[in-house]
């Protein structure tokens, strides 16, 4: 099945349409079931495991395709350089987390939330503000720590495998108690109506907000999360990706498919691993997902990066 979109703005839209669909379902479902505890923590973390580690890592398992653009641009033959490289980055952010918790989860959420921004403006090349990128994609950040205050805490105290650092704990804190973290977020909000002003795509930006504020009111951190990184972020850059390389659908799954298992593969082990010191079940599927997908996305926007940077 091959994309029929011409534009990748009418791409888009209609993938903000059917999001909208898909937040009228989770308010359904999160105003009649989830406020009952029908579903209890462990099953959701099972749960946002699974999307994370099928829909949502798909989205880069192309990379290595990237790679050898890269590679050939550098006049370099072996891909297994890439492959490396690549690894070895992921390695090395996986050691850091584990010495210096705080500051690569500082790093992390504020490339993240460059990532995401620039991520959701990539077709309207109209927008080049940096700065406006990290705003608008730092709604995914300033959401849960207002909605979810204390629930978003205990989620970064767990990322910090037992070291004493207190640092960002306590900022975040006194911008909760400051309000702060309310400002922050109403301008995030701005940020997105001036860019739906700029664009014209009002069904796009005004949905996304929409959509990202009520699943975190609605839901907790992790699925909330899950959701936009999989159904929001992964799935809009996946059929980017296969509209710029020309293939269906079923063409990217097998091409994406062995770096996939692979990954699931990784992430498991390392789950089995960090069981052997004692965490608990839910401890355990924090760390992996968040400190995984960390290992995962600064490979993989270096190389957007030189991508970007090679062809301009």
């Amino acid at each position: 099945m091959k994309i029929k979109f011409k534009q990748p703005h009418e791409l888009h839209q209609t993938h903000a349409s059917y999001l909208s669909w898909a937040g009228i379902l989770l308010i359904i479902i999160g105003g009649y079931i989830y406020p009952d505890g029908f579903i209890d923590q462990s099953a959701i973390l099972v749960l946002c495991s699974f999307l994370i580690l099928t829909i949502g890592i798909s989205h880069g398992a192309l990379d290595h395709e990237k790679g050898k653009k890269i590679l050939k641009i550098y006049k370099i033959k072996k891909i297994s350089i890439f492959y490396l490289i690549y690894l070895t980055l992921g390695i090395l952010v996986t050691f850091l987390w584990f010495f210096f918790p705080e500051l690569i989860l500082i790093i992390f959420l504020t490339i993240a939330s460059y990532h995401f921004g620039k991520e959701d403006c990539s077709i309207y090349p109209t927008i080049k503000n940096s700065l406006m990128f990290g705003i608008k994609g730092s709604l995914v950040i300033w959401a849960p720590l207002f909605f979810h205050f204390d629930n978003t805490l205990s989620i970064f105290e767990i990322l910090y495998f037992e070291r004493e650092s207190p640092i960002l704990i306590n900022i975040l804190i006194y911008l909760h108690e400051s309000n702060f973290i309310l400002f922050f977020l109403i301008l995030s909000v701005l940020i997105n109506l001036f860019i739906f002003k700029i664009t014209y795509v009002w069904i796009q930006f005004f949905t996304e907000s929409f959509i990202i504020l009520v699943i975190n009111f609605l839901y907790s951190p992790v699925l909330a999360f899950t959701f936009y990184f999989c159904f929001l972020h992964s799935i809009r850059h996946t059929i980017s990706l296969i509209i710029e390389m020309k293939i269906d659908f079923k063409i990217f799954y097998k091409k994406a498919l062995p770096l996939t298992l692979a990954t699931i593969i990784i992430f498991v082990g390392c789950g089995w691993v960090i069981t052997l010191n004692n965490y608990t079940f839910d401890n355990v599927v924090v760390k992996v997902i968040f400190v995984g997908l960390a290992s995962l996305t600064f490979p993989h926007i270096l190389l957007e990066y030189l991508l970007v940077k090679n062809r301009k």
